[in-house]
């Protein structure tokens, strides 16, 4: 499984940054990891430089072997807060497609 981070111009890309959200991610679907080729997580700020409410915006696009790419987002204030809450939702939606099509 490849995670890919990706940021825009106003979220500084650190390395810490990335292999924290990169061992997050893999300790969160480390069951799936099978089925999983690739994560990409785009992280950016809504209003750029300036201060707002869930500003931040985490994208995460999963590619699944054998099915189409499945992509959800989450928005708050931090960006640990969006990463997290993006992982715990992208979670969610790979169990319920693995999940169904196990039953099949």
């Amino acid at each position: 499984m490849t995670i890919q981070i990706n940021t825009d111009k106003t979220i500084t890309g650190e390395e810490r940054s990335s292999d924290f959200f990169s061992s997050q991610i893999t300790e969160a679907l480390e069951r799936f990891e099978s089925h999983i080729t690739r994560i990409e997580v785009h992280l950016k700020d809504e209003n750029g430089k300036k201060d707002g409410f869930n500003d931040i915006s985490c994208l995460l696009e999963a590619r699944l072997e054998g099915r189409q790419p499945i992509a959800i987002s989450n928005q708050a204030n931090t960006i640990d807060l969006a990463v997290a809450g993006a992982i715990d939702k992208i979670k969610s939606a790979i169990e319920t497609i693995i999940g169904k099509s196990q039953k099949h």
